[in-house]
């Protein structure tokens, strides 16, 4: 007897908030697209945000540190913070979301604002 196939899990979010004048922003860029290459498609959603020219995406939200990385799926937030520009670090990262080892993460309203309009950008083509 066949098994009903399970739906697909959405596309992990992988969101790095930062700024183009930063050099550590500029070399982890290509860090990341190595890093996020790797994967097949549709696994991951990947969206660079300026917090300067798309400060619209960020909003009232304070980014002080560099690169900050935003994992999400769906409307669960799954991590939210600044990462150590290392590819090793950015990919155990992701497959501990990918596999299930991150649970979200509790999150104010200002969290969740932001998570909605990284979201919103992605939908609308942000890169």
């Amino acid at each position: 007897m066949d098994r009903p196939s399970l739906p697909e899990p959405a596309p992990l979010l992988v969101a790095c908030l930062c700024a183009e004048w930063c050099g550590t922003c500029r070399d982890y860029r290509i860090v990341m697209r190595q890093v996020l290459g790797a994967h097949p498609d549709g696994v991951l959603r990947p969206v660079w945000v300026d917090i300067e020219d798309e400060d619209l995406v960020v909003g009232d939200t304070e980014i002080d540190n560099f690169p900050t990385l935003l994992l999400a799926r769906g409307d669960e937030l799954l991590f939210y913070g600044t990462l150590t520009p290392h590819a090793q670090t950015l990919e155990r990262l992701l497959q501990a979301a990918l596999v299930g080892d991150l649970r979200p993460v509790t999150v104010d309203s200002d969290l969740q604002g932001l998570l909605r309009r990284v979201q919103r950008h992605v939908d609308s083509g942000g890169r």
